[in-house]
């Protein structure tokens, strides 16, 4: 009964916010990148709309969060060593909060545009971070992020996967998300590892071994065989 009732309220609060109308039509791909810390997601990210656009595919780059005026105030937030004292909740929220806006002022017009649209992370990294490692009900953070994003999916995932330990290593710890404990960002990993397992057609993993153009080829060919 209760885990009806907390449906029908996700329901009716999507229907409350609508963020794209009904009958609007996706013409376009939406392809998002993600991973640990330091897997190289903007990286690889970034050659792949090089590559995809020296092939004369109409792409759209963007991040999250961030990608609009809004979402990189909310980023600096998230991101600011200083504020140490934050809550996973109010973590998860202010994700939630770019993703609406990116979703509404960016993605949405993109795809509609028939435009491939490439973000560095989207829902998963909320459902990860703060729901796997974080500890708040994975059902829950889905219900807001369907909330959120008004049910708007990603086509195609690239996982970027590498070892927790070495992720942060590369990484450098820059930021408060990275300076979170070892075990966190291995909860992390497994996180994305247990996703990768629930959705395999949508989410695709890659292991970052050996050097940045060998990776970038095992990405290419699972962008070749969904785009081409």
């Amino acid at each position: 009964m209760g885990s009806t009732a907390s449906h029908q309220r996700g329901e009716q609060a999507t229907r409350r916010w609508p963020l794209i109308e009904s009958g609007d039509s996706m013409k376009g791909i939406f392809i998002t990148f993600d991973g640990p810390e330091g897997c190289g997601k903007s990286t690889h990210s970034k050659l792949v709309v090089e590559y995809l656009k020296s092939k004369g595919k109409p792409v759209f780059h963007t991040r999250e969060p961030g990608g609009t005026k809004i979402g990189e105030l909310i980023r600096e937030i998230l991101l600011d060593q200083r504020n140490k004292g934050m809550s996973v909740m109010t973590e998860a929220f202010l994700y939630l909060s770019a993703r609406a806006q990116i979703v509404n002022e960016i993605i949405k017009p993109e795809l509609k545009k028939g435009k491939i649209l490439i973000c560095d992370r989207f829902q998963d990294a909320t459902i990860v971070y703060q729901g796997y490692a974080g500890g708040i009900d994975i059902k829950l953070l889905k219900e807001l992020g369907d909330i959120s994003t008004n049910g708007l999916k990603p086509d195609l995932s690239i996982f970027l996967d590498i070892d927790a330990q070495a992720g942060l290593k590369r990484a450098g710890c820059k930021d408060r998300m990275e300076l979170k404990s070892v075990s966190f960002h291995k909860k992390v990993r497994n996180g994305y590892l247990a996703l990768a397992k629930k959705e395999p057609k949508r989410v695709k993993v890659v292991q970052v071994k050996g050097s940045i153009e060998e990776t970038q080829e095992k990405i290419r060919k699972i962008i070749d065989n969904y785009v081409f």
